[in-house]
């Protein structure tokens, strides 16, 4: 990696980054940045989970320190500062529900983009004092538990090494980046990144040939902002994004304040939601509606926007083949209205579907079709031939086709769910290694714990609510539940717990049978494995809604039902 405290432009720089350790570097010597660390609990990730359990740790009373690869709190969001970067959910859904955090902080719009997420989290600083804790720019790359200490230690990118008798793990579900193994990269003149390493500083695309690899949320944001902008633009769709409109507005600070006095239903409200939004599926079947009034259902919930039309819908419309057709019929009517050229349109909202509506998660957009109706835009179909290889002048497909470029954005997503936990150098307490045991097939227990990883703890991640949920809402679920259990572990001079390989697979059996009954398995998708073609095909997280997976996780706690049980 080279001196890890080296600065390189980002921009110019020819090498094209991927993986978080080539972002570790050391600044300070000090405070949580000390060589040989000792504290109680050590967070990695300093995103939403991060702040939630170092917040809620640090008020059970044990030392609580971040690690957080990023240069400041904020997690995907220090990350994704790609052009038109953006939220999907709605505030006040997506936020912390901690007061202190909300009482004195109001939003510009309903979807804040990555500047004003940024600031909030300074603003959750600012309240919280979360950063004289944090040691930022710390990439984990190995973690052993030593069961006569009964405590962690943890080794950086950097070579720093810390103990805890408690790891949490809270990088989310996107803090591995995959590329495809394109040859070529490397050759290629112009300017080439990963959306979600793109660097802080502005590129300027005006009067450029534009690419965009991916049509996943990040490429839609992007096309959305390069669209005005570059001299000509072509959009490479493998599958078409069955994107529905978010309806994004301004918020005046009085309307916020006047909305603040239900902030704590709302907040209550929304765990007992499917998805942990403020809303949830109509009590009613598709073809119980006449055709009339299911027209009038389906508007209603697109004149709304966000995610009303794919988590507000009917109740069936994703365990029935023929009730999904009808959701997907009045989706192609809306979209394919907005396209001007018959060519495109057939690209972009094809009359047949794809795949099931709603068994990958819907993007939120706000004028991305509309983009594709100025001559500078074009989409690139992928189907009947692939990226072969990248070389000076831009990208070469299969079928021979040459696509020049001055700059590229590498728009593929993640090893999800999975992938940031198998990036760290995750030890079992038998000597393997939890990306080698993850192979073939992922498994936890309760999608917060991992059998012989003794009292580490995860989540927003494998085979818990996650990507079927809003994300903060699913962390503070099981945030409170991972502190309840050190509390109960601290109270109990029990020294630490290990989730049992039966209770694991019990765990995964439940996982595939929720999944199972519904279309969701039909589909190669970030549910069911992800973009990495090489990856488990299976389910991922935890698809019977967010409610019922609070009470699940809630019933084993009283006793630690499920774990061996190890007595200081």
């Amino acid at each position: 990696m080279g001196d890890p405290g080296e600065m390189v432009d980002p921009v110019t720089n020819p090498k094209l980054k991927t993986q978080l350790r080539e972002y570790g570097r050391r600044s300070r010597h000090d405070g949580p940045y000390a060589d040989n660390l000792e504290v109680d609990a050590l967070v990695v990730g300093g995103g939403f989970a991060g702040v939630f359990c170092f917040y809620s740790l640090r008020k059970a009373g044990l030392k609580t320190v971040i690690y957080e690869a990023g240069t400041d709190l904020g997690g995907t969001w220090r990350w994704n500062c790609y052009p038109g970067a953006m939220v999907d959910s709605e505030v006040p859904e997506y936020q912390l529900s901690i007061p202190e955090t909300w009482k004195t902080y109001n939003w510009p719009n309903n979807y804040p983009g990555y500047k004003e997420l940024r600031d909030y989290f300074d603003h959750c600083d600012k309240v919280l004092d979360i950063k004289s804790q944090t040691a930022f720019e710390s990439v984990v790359t190995e973690a052993h538990f030593n069961t006569e200490e009964g405590r962690w230690s943890v080794q950086t990118a950097d070579g720093r090494t810390a103990k805890a008798k408690y790891l949490v793990i809270a990088a989310g579900f996107a803090a591995k980046r995959y590329v495809p193994p394109w040859e070529g990269i490397e050759k290629f003149k112009g300017i080439v990144h990963h959306s979600s390493f793109w660097p802080d500083e502005e590129i300027d695309v005006s009067g450029k040939r534009c690419g965009i690899i991916g049509t996943g949320a990040s490429g839609v944001q992007i096309t959305q902002a390069w669209g005005p902008k570059a001299g000509h633009l072509k959009v490479f769709q493998r599958t078409p994004n069955l994107t529905v409109p978010m309806r994004l507005r301004k918020l005046t600070a009085e309307e916020q304040e006047e909305a603040k006095k239900w902030y704590p239903e709302l907040f209550d409200l929304r765990e007992r939601c499917f998805g942990g939004f403020l809303y949830d599926f109509y009590e009613k079947t598709v073809f119980e509606d006449s055709p009339e009034d299911r027209e009038k259902f389906f508007e209603k919930l697109w004149a709304d926007g966000g995610f009303r039309y794919w988590l507000g819908n009917y109740k069936d419309y994703l365990f029935d083949a023929k009730a999904n057709r009808a959701v997907y019929d009045f989706w192609s009517k809306k979209q394919r209205a907005r396209l001007e050229d018959p060519a495109k349109r057939d690209i972009l909202v094809p009359l047949e579907p794809p795949h099931p509506w709603g068994v990958k998660r819907p993007c939120l957009e706000h004028s991305y079709f509309e983009q594709f109706n100025r001559p500078n835009v074009e989409p690139v179909s992928l189907k009947g031939t692939s990226i072969e290889c990248f070389n000076e002048n831009g990208i070469k497909l299969a079928d021979g086709t040459q696509h020049d470029f001055d700059i590229i954005c590498i728009a593929t997503g993640f090893d999800v769910v999975t992938g940031g936990m198998t990036a760290m150098g995750l030890h079992s307490i038998n000597g393997e290694s939890l990306e080698s045991q993850w192979k073939k097939s992922a498994h936890t227990y309760l999608g917060t714990t991992v059998s012989g990883y003794p009292n580490m703890f995860h989540l927003y991640g494998p085979q818990g609510p996650t990507l079927l949920s809003n994300g903060p809402t699913s962390v503070e679920v099981q945030g409170r539940w991972i502190t309840d259990v050190i509390k109960k572990c601290e109270n109990e001079g029990i020294k630490y717990i290990n989730p049992t390989d039966e209770a694991s697979k019990e765990w995964k059996t439940k996982i595939n049978a929720l999944s199972d009954v519904s279309l969701l398995p039909t589909t190669k998708s970030t549910y069911m494995g992800g973009s990495d073609p090489n990856k488990a095909f299976e389910q991922t997280c935890y698809a019977g809604g967010l409610y019922a997976y609070g009470k699940d996780i809630r019933s084993v706690l009283p006793d630690l039902q499920g774990f061996d049980i190890v007595k200081a």
